[in-house]
């Protein structure tokens, strides 16, 4: 089955293991067995590799070969086709979190009126 490119990347950025590659690569180029160091202690060689080649397909990473040593890198444009599906909801955000703020202002000050109130009758 052929996926779109956005469902492929948040399919890939769904995995903590995945997510961490990333996260060590935005700090610079590294090879597969770098990105593995953090996690040979519980998960085989092979599970990384399979881990990388679903960055790649995403698009998140590039992997390319200079005699012995296959850097992987970084890809931008990838994390930038999600960023921007999560911007167009931006918007949203900030109104149910200004609703939300609202709110609290509005029932913290009954709280205060109430108090002020029951002091009074006191």
């Amino acid at each position: 089955m052929l996926e779109d490119k956005l469902t492929q990347t948040f399919a890939a950025l769904a995995d903590p293991t995945r997510r961490a590659m990333l996260a060590r690569l935005s700090q610079g180029e590294a090879n597969v067995s770098e990105l593995a160091q953090p996690f040979i202690k519980t998960m085989s060689l092979p599970a990384i590799t399979k881990h990388v080649k679903v960055l790649e397909r995403a698009g998140l990473i590039t992997k390319s070969r200079d005699a012995q040593w296959r850097p992987c890198k970084l890809r931008g444009a990838g994390l930038r086709d999600a960023a921007d599906w999560v911007g167009q909801y931006r918007a949203f955000w900030e109104e149910s979190f200004d609703r939300l703020d609202a709110y609290l202002k509005e029932t913290a000050g009954k709280k205060s009126r109430k108090k002020k109130s029951d002091a009074l009758l006191q």
